[in-house]
């Protein structure tokens, strides 16, 4: 009860912050550059000059959080990848060159390649099959809310949920894990799923595709509702069937949709972290990169040039996926 009336405090005392930040800031400048009771030139000038900086006003908080949060812990974490354990002695790039020589490192490079080639692509695709499919159907908006209802759910969550489904017990005792419980009413044996070295990372990614499906079908859709209908009414002219109307006329119209999506998921898969922590702590070969640079500045005593190191690296995949998706995404606004 105390942790929910000080969440419901919070709350409250952040909107009312904010509140008083807008009208506190706004009221100053107004004060200092006045435009009521003056003459024509010099009221337009403090117009000129209030419109110029009441935008910044609104945008500071942001800024402010961003250079506090973002920016600065980016300059460190580079900075203490040039430094020993203890972020006291510059050592050069001989964090850089463990990461080389590291098998984990090397093991956690190839689980993220695993996780990019399939994550986003198998997102992307059933979030586009399934926006194709219930537009069609009566109850499609309720076959929307139930897919994207894991989008609600946060990763840790989610993999609390799979973990049920994966669970594991000994040959001839009951099984509660649905996975193993479908397996031995099949006559199979029942397996440790998530300790399969290799295998089990697919069955993680299970999960994040679960959850981003979701997300893939809603932005698809709306782009598949905007496609203009004579396009389509001229396919059916011509006589193209339903496969050749979806695959050679709507989907090439929303390829710049798709693109964004697809990178918005692989940013989302360099960054995985939460399901890997939960359901198997980086253990039986399925260690990620997130997930190692916790490992290196979190435990063990704390290694703030190895795990800034890692950081920096997964910073330099993000980055430029990150870039083509904000400029991929402001053509697409832009052509619409």
């Amino acid at each position: 009860m105390q942790q929910l009336l000080t969440a419901i405090l919070t709350m409250i005392v952040g909107v009312l912050a904010c509140a008083a930040y807008f009208w506190g800031t706004n009221f100053i400048l107004d004060w200092i550059f006045p435009s009521k009771g003056l003459s024509g030139k010099a009221a337009s000038r403090n117009l000129r000059i209030t419109n110029a900086i009441r935008p910044w006003l609104f945008l500071a908080p942001a800024l402010f959080a961003l250079t506090i949060y973002l920016i600065y812990p980016v300059y460190k974490s580079v900075v203490f990848s040039f430094h020993d354990r203890g972020g006291v002695n510059f050592v050069g790039w001989s964090n850089y060159f463990w990461m080389i020589n590291d098998g984990e490192f090397r093991q956690s490079i190839f689980n993220n390649f695993l996780w990019l080639l399939v994550v986003p692509a198998l997102s992307t695709f059933f979030g586009l099959i399934i926006a194709a499919l219930t537009d069609r159907i009566w109850w499609g908006n309720i076959a929307k809310t139930l897919i994207f209802m894991p989008m609600a759910i946060s990763f840790v969550g989610a993999a609390v949920i799979w973990k049920f489904i994966y669970d594991y017990r000994a040959e001839g005792a009951e099984q509660i894990g649905l996975l193993n419980a479908i397996v031995v009413a099949l006559g199979g044996v029942p397996q440790a799923w998530i300790t399969l070295p290799f295998w089990n990372n697919f069955f993680l990614m299970v999960i994040l595709i679960w959850i981003q499906t979701g997300f893939a079908m809603v932005i698809l859709s709306a782009a598949l509702r905007g496609i203009p209908e004579e396009t389509i009414e001229a396919a059916v002219i011509d006589g193209a069937n339903g496969w050749q109307i979806f695959f050679k006329i709507m989907v090439p119209q929303i390829w710049g949709t798709i693109a964004v999506v697809w990178t918005t998921i692989t940013i989302l898969v360099l960054k995985v972290f939460d399901i890997v922590l939960a359901m198997t702590n980086g253990q039986w070969q399925s260690q990620v990169l997130a997930n190692l640079m916790f490992d290196w500045m979190f435990r063990g005593g704390g290694d703030f040039g190895r795990g800034a190191s890692i950081a920096v690296v997964i910073m330099i995949l993000v980055v430029p996926i990150m870039i083509w998706n904000i400029r991929n995404a402001a053509k697409e606004m832009r052509s619409h």
